[in-house]
Order: C-alpha cells, then structure tokens, then sequence
C-alpha cells in the first residue's frame, strides 16, 4: 500500500480502533509509512495479528489489544495496556463502527438498533473519553472520530446507522470545544462511497433486498445507481480515507478543530 510523504509523524504514536478492519488498516498503513507507532484495537485478535504483519516493513513499534469498545473498562485496559508499552500516545483514530441492517423505519429491528448504538455512540463516547484523559496528561494531541456522509445527509434504510453518525458529528464539535483549553483537537471524518470492499457490496446487496424506490432489485444496478450519485463519478478508496485521517492529525491542520470533513466526491 502506498502512502504520501506529505505529512511526517516521526517519534508519535497512533491508536486506531477497529484496526482489524479495512479502513482502520488502511490508516495504518499511512500512518506507519510516515514513521509513526501504531497501536490497534480490536475485538479480532487473528486479524489484528495479520495487520500487524504487514506493518513490519515500516520498521516502526506496533502493538494490537483487544478492545471491546461497548464496555468502559475493556477500553480503559486497552489504553492502560497501550500507554505502559508506548508511554505517550499523541493520536487517537476513533474508528470501531458497525454499519447495522438495512430495514425501512417501521420495520427496523430494535435489538440491531441497540447494537448500532453501543458500538457506534456509546462505544465512540468510551474512546473519546479514554482519549481526552490520556491526551490531556501529556499536554495535548489530536482525536479524530470516524463519522460518515450518512450523517450529514440521511440515507434511505439505514436509520440506526444515519442516527449514530449524527451523534458522532455531535460530538465531535462539543468535545472540540470542551477540549480546545488542554491543547486537543477533536474532528470528524466522514466519508461516502468507499470501496471496493467488504462494506461496499454489502451495502450495496442490502440496499438491494431491502425493495424501497431507491434502488433496483439488482445489487449491480444497485453499485451504479450509487456512483451516478457522486459527481465525480467513482468510488473514493480506502487509502483517500486514510489521507483525510492523515492531514487531521497533522501540524498542517493544528488550527482545526471541531471540523467534519466529509469525503463525498463532490457532494
């Protein structure tokens, strides 16, 4: 995987949550391609592991916990764990998310609802909690969390999934503000149509099955309907979401703060 030299995070360290996964894995990859450590969190230790294989080559420090971001104390030992081996961690990627079902709102399940919630609210509130309080006693640092276009623009079918992004945008801009006296960054991501991938033709099959008047019966129809919505015409990749995380981090956007950066294609 190729990463841009633009930015250099030589002598920092980087925890990204849900690392087992394709995005969080793609930021690991820029971020250790740019000299930084990279610490992952997940619930998936065999997939954590084979990240962390792929990292060697950067010849940077790498350590995986498991992490389960819905309970407080699983992440408040991740980050003790992470912190005795790395002593300082200076960024904090807030990534672990789950997409849910697809369902129109009268027949969405409640118990996949709940789930949503806990890992993509209540589990994104763990982490940021844990993140402030380390960041603030090393004097500062940089948090962003993982958002998506879903929340900015509600997407048909998706209402557990669009009412947790909201949430997470929400706050991303109070804790930007609570934050901002400790020297704390806190800004949001939130990307559209990425792919190819696991979560892609998922969306794509669901949306499909789902029979609303959005989209086609066909999944293929689907995945075109989809990219004629974005002006440019594509899907983004998971290294330009990586990019985005990258320049938040950096010293080039030290001035922002409680920002969501919505990766969309032109939307």
């Amino acid at each position: 995987m190729n990463a841009s030299a633009t930015y250099q995070f030589e002598g920092k360290t980087i925890l990204i949550t849900g690392g087992a996964g394709d995005i969080g894995k793609a930021a690991a990859h820029r971020f250790a391609a740019n000299g930084a450590g990279v610490v992952l969190l997940d619930l998936n230790e065999t997939k954590m592991a084979d990240v962390v294989q792929q990292l060697k080559p950067y010849n940077v420090p790498v350590g995986a916990f498991r992490c389960d971001v819905t309970l407080s104390d699983s992440v408040t030992k991740a980050f003790s764990d992470a912190v005795a081996q790395f002593e300082s961690i200076h960024y904090i990627f807030n990534n672990a998310g789950y997409q849910g079902v697809f369902a129109k709102t009268d027949e969405y399940p409640e118990d996949d609802f709940q789930k949503v919630i806990n890992i993509n609210v209540v589990g994104v509130f763990h982490v940021l909690k844990a993140a402030a309080q380390h960041l603030r006693s090393v004097g500062g640092g940089a948090i962003v969390n993982m958002a998506s276009h879903a929340g900015v623009d509600g997407p048909p079918n998706m209402l557990a999934y669009a009412a947790s992004k909201f949430a997470v945008i929400g706050m991303t801009q109070t804790a930007a503000k609570d934050l901002a006296p400790d020297k704390i960054r806190v800004n949001s991501l939130s990307p559209s149509l990425i792919g190819p991938g696991v979560m892609w033709t998922r969306q794509t099959e669901l949306q499909a099955a789902v029979g609303s008047q959005y989209f086609d019966a066909d999944p293929k129809v689907v995945e075109q309907q989809m990219i004629d919505s974005v002006p440019l015409r594509r899907l983004g990749s998971l290294e330009e979401v990586a990019n985005g995380v990258a320049f938040l981090m950096s010293d080039e956007a030290s001035y922002i703060t409680g920002f969501n950066l919505d990766i969309t294609g032109g939307q």
